[in-house]
């Protein structure tokens, strides 16, 4: 017993050096309130969902009857899909959201993260928002809520697009550091309250192939909304239920929408061999791979990414 307590001061003491190292930031809760005004201007607005405020944008012509939903990463936030909104916003309604644990919709009131409750928020996002049938698209975590969805409400998903989408065990090469010290339960107190600046952008860097790409305005996006208040909890929480999340990759073979699939081949944090997984197991899928771009093409290169997608919606089934 002494020599667990010994080794959990030891590796703390380490953490606090390398916290130390790496500029050590008094990084208290944020507000809502005080991000709005740089992270929710016009179109953003805030509904009333499952007892939370969720941060949504609803832009685009209100008679598409199926329009397209966006949904971000761990971490991320609907900022994320700026570019594919402004590529296709001209013709078709494009619905994106701040999932609950993240952005600035923030935690869930029942700290439920799990794969299938994030698949019944999308559907009663869709109730609350008149939608019946929508085209989902994912990236990453937002891949498996996509999915996920397709599968315990597939009458209400016409198509699929998936990128870099998590479902299978992971085979990572690299994972960001803020994501593997999240994973540490006893360091929830420090983790609250120290937050280096320079560790997410580590972090962001860490998921792009070309790092060149990664501006300060980004890294200020994901450090200031990494602090609003409730959501290092949750990801502490959302990280504990990664490897469960695998357990239901059997499903996946199930779907039957017509299903795009969009891969980074530099993507160290779900190699791409997840991506010939999906196309293997979702009959009649169509894969793209992008020789370039990391874990986050709809951010690192929207205008190539997104130009797939718009062939894919303008195909005939």
């Amino acid at each position: 017993m002494k020599t667990m307590r010994l080794l959990r001061w030891s590796a703390l003491i380490l953490v606090v050096v390398l916290f130390a190292g790496m500029g050590l930031s008094w990084a208290p809760d944020r507000s809502v309130d005080s991000l709005k005004e740089r992270w929710a201007p016009a179109p953003s607005q805030f509904i009333p969902l499952q007892g939370m405020q969720v941060h949504l944008r609803d832009e685009g012509p209100r008679d598409d009857p199926e329009p397209i939903v966006l949904i971000h990463g761990t971490s991320a936030s609907l900022h994320t899909w700026d570019g594919w909104t402004a590529a296709l916003k001209g013709q078709r309604r494009v619905i994106r959201m701040d999932l609950p644990g993240f952005g600035l919709t923030g935690p869930a009131p029942d700290g439920d993260y799990r794969m299938t409750r994030y698949a019944d928020f999308i559907a009663a996002l869709l109730d609350q928002l008149g939608v019946h049938r929508a085209v989902l698209a994912g990236n990453s975590l937002g891949g498996g809520v996509a999915w996920r969805t397709a599968v315990q409400h597939p009458e209400r998903v016409s198509r699929m697009v998936l990128v870099d989408a998590s479902g299978y065990p992971l085979q990572s090469t690299s994972v960001p550091l803020g994501f593997r010290l999240a994973q540490i339960e006893w360091l929830k107190p420090l983790m609250s309250r120290l937050l280096p600046r320079c560790m997410i952008e580590s972090s962001v860097r860490n998921v792009y192939a070309n790092p060149d790409k990664v501006t300060p305005e980004l890294v200020d996006r994901y450090y200031e909304l990494t602090l609003r208040a409730g959501n290092r909890e949750s990801l502490t929480q959302r990280m504990k239920l990664r490897e469960t999340d695998t357990q239901s990759a059997g499903l996946i073979a199930t779907i039957g929408q017509p299903t795009l699939i969009l891969w980074g081949a530099q993507d160290r944090l779900i190699p791409e061999p997840s991506g010939q997984r999906f196309h293997q197991d979702i009959a009649g899928s169509q894969y793209v791979v992008f020789d370039s771009l990391g874990h986050v093409p709809q951010e690192e290169d929207p205008q190539r990414s997104v130009a797939e997608v718009l062939k894919f919606l303008t195909a005939k089934r």
